[in-house]
């Protein structure tokens, strides 16, 4: 079985070397990997988030679809597309905003950023906060999940939108009852995953501290280089190599011996620019290539629109089918076709399946994850114990209908497994009704 990747980069504003160090070309790694299936998109919805600018987020489209292709994409070989050539991606948006609780998006590291951004100013805490900035971590999960992919190369600060993405996707398939999504894995590259700019701190264009990749050529990335700081040790005092940004991005782009001889040289007093100088003629060499084929695709966009529109319908015969499952799943059928159409794999019509037992998870305030077991009629028939992750929780959920006993306690009854009561009956509930519920359940 193919493992599948994905990744995109926002559309709001020009590529620069962070991009291309932290997902560009580490997924372009990755797609020439024999077993690899491999999406890459341009995240144009995303930048409406950020940028109200028309004419540069449509400027970044065709930068970055530039830089993709003439950094080493195949679009032969991956699935290259723009996210807003997909219709079925804000149509996913939706069925997981109407299953995503609004306190795992209160914990998102952006909306937080902005809350205490404007508790410091003395303002109202969601002043200025959209609801694309609010939600953007579903729309994300959305991507993901709208193909299923295995993997997803980011940089370590987008390490919670995966986790997010999981949490929404795993409550969907519970939820509804079947295995509609793989709960994507996050993959990093330890060494560059996050590069510092010209300040030391992330490189970003919301700090203004970035290198470009290919815009203004090589006396742009020169001067950029130049501007990088440093400390105040003259040339001939020692350098302290790990604690500086320039070692720091040489060592995304050399190899481990190169590294070691350019630290070396730094703790033997080498002086900063000619450490400075060092970085360019590395960046350049790896550089110069492929800003010659990015210029000559930016003078072709008929080109580039051919390729992305190659890839939004190759793209869209995954997505296609793959909504109208997720219609079905949350009742949006075909009317006529609705009573007797069978459901996906239970080979019962789908008006019955919909109603029969079922397990339903949530998670508590204090993070814990929980589940019920809810009868054919929607009563509550059980309520587990709290459990530390989402993984623990599915694990019991899949043993318990042919695992556990029905045990009474008091005035109810408890679901046993392996010796530890993990579920109590709800008031009302009827052992018999319970048991039925997982006999049916463990029989599907």
């Amino acid at each position: 079985m193919n493992t599948r990747v994905l990744t995109g980069i926002t559309t709001s504003g020009t590529p620069h070397l962070g991009n291309y160090a932290g997902a560009i070309r580490p997924a372009v790694r990755a797609s020439t990997q024999p077993g690899v299936d491999a999406f890459f998109f341009l995240a144009d919805y995303h930048a409406l988030i950020k940028c109200d600018d028309p004419a540069r987020v449509a400027r970044s489209r065709l930068e970055l679809a530039a830089t993709w292709l003439a950094c080493g994409l195949d679009p032969e070989r991956v699935t290259f597309y723009r996210q807003s050539d997909i219709l079925e991606i804000p149509e996913l948006t939706w069925l997981l905003t109407c299953v995503t609780p609004k306190g795992l998006m209160n914990r998102a590291h952006a909306y937080k950023a902005s809350v205490d951004a404007n508790a410091e100013k003395g303002v109202d805490p969601d002043d200025g906060v959209t609801m694309g900035l609010f939600s953007y971590p579903i729309l994300m999960a959305a991507d993901i999940v709208m193909f299923n992919a295995h993997k997803v190369p980011v940089g370590r600060d987008q390490v919670q939108h995966l986790e997010m993405a999981r949490d929404i996707a795993d409550r969907f398939n519970r939820l509804y009852g079947g295995d509609f999504f793989v709960l994507p894995e996050v993959q990093i590259e330890e060494e560059v995953a996050t590069l510092p700019g010209l300040d030391g701190r992330k490189m970003s264009k919301s700090y203004n501290n970035t290198i470009p990749l290919f815009e203004g050529g090589a006396a742009a990335l020169r001067a950029a280089i130049m501007r990088i700081v440093t400390d105040s040790r003259q040339p001939g005092e020692p350098k302290d190599a790990q604690g500086s940004h320039l070692y720091t991005l040489y060592r995304a782009f050399a190899a481990t011996h190169e590294s070691e001889a350019f630290r070396k040289q730094l703790e033997a007093g080498m002086g900063w620019g000619d450490a400075k100088q060092a970085l360019y003629e590395k960046l350049e060499g790896e550089l110069a290539p492929m800003r010659e084929r990015y210029d000559a695709l930016i003078a072709d966009p008929a080109r580039l629109e051919e390729i992305l529109m190659a890839g939004a319908a190759k793209a869209r015969k995954l997505a296609t089918p793959a909504i109208e499952r997720l219609r079905e799943a949350v009742g949006l059928r075909n009317l006529n076709a609705g009573s007797m159409k069978k459901a996906a794999g239970s080979g019962k019509p789908a008006e019955k399946a919909a109603k029969g037992a079922r397990f339903v998870s949530f998670r508590e305030k204090d993070g814990s994850f929980r589940f019920r077991l809810m009868a054919a009629d929607g009563s509550e028939l059980l309520t587990s114990i709290p459990y530390a992750d989402a993984k623990q929780a599915g694990a019991v959920v899949k043993r318990l209908p042919a695992d556990a006993a029905l045990q009474a306690q008091g005035d109810g009854f408890v679901a046993v497994l392996d010796g530890v009561a993990i579920a109590r009956s709800a008031a009302g509930a009827a052992l018999e009704q319970a048991q039925a519920a997982l006999t049916s359940l463990a029989q599907q």
